[in-house]
C-alpha cells in the first residue's frame, strides 16, 4: 500500500528545492488517526503539568515530570534535540514568549508561564501549548491570557475547506487588536505531521481572503502569541529563549488541529476534553 504522507513529505522537499517554497501534505485516514492518537497522549502531558503549576514549583520539575510521562506512554519529547534544543518542553515565564530553558528557580505568586510540548508517536508528531497563572495574578494577565484562548478558538473557527490560511491569521489580529495587545510576528505557527514543522507558515496576523487555499486533511498547529506591550522581540544568549523587547508579559496557546470535510478537529484533547465538547455541541443543537 502506498503511504501517501512519505510521499507527500517527499514531494514537499523536492518543492522546497526547485521552487523554494514546500508543498502542504493532506494526510490520510490513517494517518489522521495516528495524529488523533498522538495528539491525545499529549493532551494528557498538557492537562498533567497544569495541574501542576503552583507558586514554588521549578520549571525544571515541569520538565522532568512531562519527560517521564511521555516516554511512559511510549512516545518520544519531540523537542530534545530539535536543532541542539536540551528540554522536553519549552517553560516560558511572564516576559519570555517562548522556547524558554526550563530551570531551578522557583515560580512565585503573580507569575504567568507558557509551557510548550510535543510528542512524537507510531511516526506523528502532536504539539501544543498553554500558559497558567501562578498563584494570584492581576487582572491584567488574566485578561491578555483569556483574549490568547480566545484568539486560539477564532483562529480554529476558519479552519474549513475552501477557506484561506491568511482567515487563520486574520481572526487573531483582528481579536487582539482590539484590546492593543502585540501580536507576535517573528514566530508562527505552521503544518504538522510527520514532522512538527510543515508548510505552511501559520502567521498570527494577515489579511482574510489570502494565501493558500485549506483543503481536508491538512494538519495545522496554530499558535497565538500576545503581548502586553509591543510585538517586538529579542532573543538571550542561550539562543534560544525569546523575551518581550519592552519586558512586558506574554502569553501563548496552542492546538494541533486536523481539516475534514465538516471542519476543524482538535487533535490535542484528551479522550474526556473530546467527549466534553462533543456532548456539547449536542446540546447546542438541541437547544
Amino acid at each position: 500500500m502506498l503511504n501517501y504522507s512519505k510521499i507527500g513529505s517527499f514531494f514537499s522537499k523536492l518543492s522546497q528545492v526547485l521552487l523554494g517554497k514546500r508543498m502542504i501534505i493532506a494526510k490520510s485516514q490513517k494517518d489522521l488517526d495516528r495524529m488523533r492518537e498522538v495528539g491525545e497522549l499529549i493532551a494528557e502531558v498538557r492537562e498533567s503539568l497544569r495541574g501542576m503549576v503552583e507558586i514554588g514549583i521549578t520549571s525544571m520539575e515541569l520538565n522532568a515530570v512531562a519527560d517521564k510521562m511521555i516516554r511512559s506512554l511510549g512516545a518520544t519529547p519531540t523537542f530534545i534535540g530539535y536543532h541542539g534544543f536540551p528540554y522536553a518542553i519549552c517553560a516560558s515565564v511572564n516576559d519570555q514568549i517562548v522556547h524558554g530553558f526550563s530551570n531551578d528557580i522557583p515560580l512565585k505568586n503573580g507569575d504567568i508561564i507558557s509551557l510548550d510540548m510535543a510528542a512524537t508517536y507510531n511516526g506523528f508528531v502532536g504539539d501544543t501549548a498553554f500558559t497558567a497563572p501562578v498563584g494570584e495574578i492581576t487582572d491584567e494577565l488574566k485578561q491578555l491570557i483569556r483574549v490568547t484562548e480566545e484568539c486560539l478558538e477564532l483562529a480554529i473557527e476558519q479552519c474549513y475547506p475552501n477557506k484561506r490560511v491568511g482567515d487563520i491569521g486574520w481572526a487573531i489580529q483582528s481579536h487582539a487588536e482590539k484590546y492593543g495587545y502585540g501580536i507576535v510576528r517573528d514566530y508562527t505557527g505552521h503544518g504538522i505531521g510527520r514532522a512538527m514543522h510543515e508548510a505552511p507558515q501559520i502567521a498570527n496576523y494577515g489579511r482574510a481572503g489570502t494565501r493558500e487555499k485549506i483543503r481536508a486533511g491538512y494538519c495545522f498547529a496554530i499558535e497565538p502569541m500576545l503581548n502586553l506591550g509591543t510585538h517586538e522581540t529579542r532573543t538571550l544568549e542561550d539562543k534560544w529563549t525569546v523575551v518581550t523587547l519592552d519586558g512586558k508579559p506574554s502569553a501563548h496557546a496552542e492546538h494541533s488541529l486536523a481539516i475534514t470535510a465538516d471542519g476543524p478537529e482538535i487533535l490535542t484533547l484528551t479522550k474526556e476534553q473530546k467527549a466534553a465538547l462533543k456532548n456539547s455541541k449536542k446540546e447546542t443543537v438541541a437547544a
